[in-house]
């Protein structure tokens, strides 16, 4: 049993995240899972007769646990996760490393089974010199069934034989975007109790990285998965389920509006749509063509049906979160979002015009973004939007303008690790290269600001993180983030050296 009552003792608040007033070395209490009192280290440890040093610290349960002076941060959030597919394509064949379609396909040979569905993960054509297709795929691995998913999901390359299993015989070249794309994965997935397995194993590695909780924006009714999961102990971490329209009905039918709680871990998340495609599938809707094309990338929610989806959604008490990642789809979310007052979010928020800025925080619309995909991007972004590529990932504007901003990692298109959002936001480099666009950095406390739920604070819930290393310290540092421990409500999921 969890005792009663914690002392985090000798801890660095760093600031901006705790009291304006906090001690440089304080005492956190903790009580039934929430913060109770904060005060100057020492007020209380026990005496040496086994005695409170304060009244407040009365439990004979308690623990105290010497911090050694490491920096306090409250727990991080990713705000855009899809979590079964994060735990199911960490086990694919991983075509990161491919520099062309060539490539890839020698990696698929080199590692494919020797029977069964081949499937691989994590290709990025947007920079080869070849072009994926259906038969570098059917010479590799003559006759077998080839699903290869692009690292952001929008896109898959499929063989002869899987386009035949999954109905697409006859298409020119294998590769299917968008809904296309997104049924294939969504039938290829693994069994419940393997993903589920993999789901425990993925929420204790993300506790080791300070994750306290995640906004779920998998496809599909995943809520009911979560409630299983949860009746079988997962508690690593707070959940946000979402829920897309398909889901409407079944929503209806449980009650199931935005913050409604499943249990102390699980509450219902934000209504998800996605309006427009992905800058690596080049796919994203744009006011300007593709270059050497006329293709505006792909709308794939006509602004007349966003509108009725956002008004079922406001019916059933759904926050939205549309996906928009083009400027184009930016503009038309944000038109059909301020139309309505529907407050709630843009998902990614990749790409926007000037004008379109102020509009967040005018009428209380927030920005959720993942900033390690300005690091993946770079390239194809210069390639695919040249001369836009100043208005790509636009954290400082948006917080100057006074927008609610929230990051995320889309996992799987990026790990699930706040620690390199946080790193990308800051910096604006990865891998030695310059900074991209160094105008748009932010600072380590607005990242971590935008990474957290809560505040250290009376009356907050316990959901902490120790680190060994400061935060607002030497920027080089964040990417490896040391975590020494990880709290939520008051109950440690990742302890390290304490």
């Amino acid at each position: 049993m969890n005792p009663v009552d914690i002392v985090i003792a000798n801890v660095r608040i760093v600031p901006g995240l705790g009291p304006e007033d906090a001690p440089e070395l304080a005492d956190v209490l903790v009580r039934d899972g929430v913060i109770a009192e904060i005060a100057p280290t020492g007020r209380f440890v026990r005496n040496a007769g086994g005695h409170s040093a304060h009244s407040v610290l009365s439990s004979p349960r308690a623990e105290v646990v010497d911090a050694a002076g490491r920096h306090l941060i409250p727990g991080l959030w990713d705000e855009h996760v899809h979590f079964d597919l994060w735990t199911a394509l960490a086990r694919r064949i991983d075509l990161s490393p491919a520099a062309s379609a060539a490539e890839a396909a020698a990696l698929v040979a080199a590692a494919a089974t020797p029977a069964g569905l081949v499937a691989g993960y994590g290709y990025r054509d947007g920079l080869w010199p070849d072009r994926a297709h259906k038969d570098l795929l059917d010479a590799a691995l003559p006759g077998r069934e080839v699903v290869l998913v692009s690292n952001d999901a929008h896109a898959v390359w499929l063989s002869s034989a899987a386009l035949a299993r999954f109905g697409g015989a006859g298409h020119p070249t294998g590769v299917l975007v968008e809904a296309d794309a997104f049924d294939v994965i969504g039938r290829i997935r693994e069994t419940p109790e393997d993903v589920d397995a993999w789901a425990a194993e993925a929420g204790r590695a993300a506790a080791a990285r300070g994750v306290v909780g995640i906004h779920d924006l998998e496809m599909g009714y995943n809520l009911e998965s979560w409630r299983r999961r949860m009746a079988a102990g997962f508690d690593a971490l707070r959940v946000r389920s979402g829920v897309y329209a398909d889901g409407f009905e079944r929503a209806e039918g449980d009650g199931a509006a935005t913050g409604t709680a499943f249990g102390p871990l699980l509450r219902v998340g934000c209504f998800k749509v996605i309006t427009d495609g992905s800058l690596g599938s080049r796919t994203a809707c744009c006011v300007d063509p593709y270059p050497g094309t006329q293709d505006h990338g792909v709308l794939a929610v006509p602004p007349d049906d966003l509108r009725g989806m956002l008004l079922r959604a406001r019916a059933l008490g759904l926050e939205p979160a549309v996906h928009a990642i083009g400027d184009e789809a930016n503009r038309l979310a944000l038109d059909a979002m301020t139309e309505l007052r529907t407050g709630g979010r843009i998902e990614h928020a990749q790409l926007l015009r000037e004008e379109d800025v102020p509009r967040f925080a005018a009428v209380g619309i927030a920005a959720s973004v993942q900033p390690e995909h300005a690091m993946d991007d770079r390239d194809a972004a210069e390639r695919y939007w040249p001369g836009r590529t100043g208005r790509a990932f636009m954290l400082r504007t948006l917080l100057d303008a006074g927008a609610r901003v929230v990051f995320g990692s889309d996992a799987p298109v990026s790990p699930l690790d706040p620690w390199l959002g946080i790193a990308a936001a800051v910096t604006r480099s990865r891998d030695g290269r310059p900074p991209w666009h160094p105008e748009q950095a932010i600072t380590a406390a607005e990242a971590l600001a935008c990474s957290v739920r809560t505040r250290i604070v009376p009356g907050e819930p316990a959901d902490l993180v120790l680190l060994d290393a400061d935060p607002l310290g030497d920027p080089a540092s964040l990417r490896s983030m040391p975590v020494a421990a990880t709290l939520l409500a008051g109950r440690f999921t990742h302890r390290l050296g304490l």
